[in-house]
């Protein structure tokens, strides 16, 4: 470990216009949105441990880029704008993975992380590093225990269910279709 840092100091010290903030920062999305992404592969989601990587690093590089422009811009610069297109870009895939057939909607919650792992890759890529953490942990806080519990019944009593067929003056839940 104390080679690999060396390496590093060595390099920066050569060539001072290396950014080590920014691979760091880069690397801590890669491990943020690999997490989320890797429990939303385990749960055989379609986007999984590449997208959301990608995602978070997109986002952090971005937002990374949108700072540094308008701190180094000699007029007005509003920083605001790529990250609001980075919501629009994000809104646009996340549509792309709702989908809607036969009376139920299915990505919600896949639209919702891709959301999500973009707003913690532009905490990453502004700097706030512990909030994107926070929040990494409290977004696989929501998708692995919460699934669990939305699957388990509600406390109380059973729904009844009845099933209404047969002839007229038959018996029986079967039907009177001989089927």
């Amino acid at each position: 470990m104390d080679t690999i840092i060396e390496w590093l100091t060595e390099l920066h010290a050569a060539h001072p216009e290396l950014r080590l903030d920014l691979l760091g920062h880069l690397l801590l999305a890669t491990v943020l949105g690999g997490a989320i992404g890797f429990e939303r592969q385990h749960a055989h989601k379609p986007a999984g441990l590449r997208t959301n990587i990608l995602i978070c690093v997109g986002a952090a590089l971005l937002t990374d880029l949108s700072v540094r422009t308008a701190l180094l811009s000699e007029g007005p610069a509003d920083p605001a704008r790529i990250s609001a297109q980075i919501v629009s870009g994000i809104g646009f895939l996340g549509a792309g993975v709702i989908l809607q057939a036969r009376g139920s909607v299915t990505g919600l919650t896949t639209a919702a992380t891709m959301w999500v792992v973009a707003a913690i890759g532009m905490n990453v890529g502004s700097g706030a590093v512990i909030e994107a953490v926070g929040a990494t942990v409290l977004v696989l806080f929501v998708l692995i225990p919460l699934r669990w519990l939305e699957g388990r019944p509600a406390p109380g009593p059973s729904p009844v269910s009845a099933a209404v067929g047969g002839e007229a003056g038959g018996a029986g839940d079967e039907g009177g279709d001989g089927a």
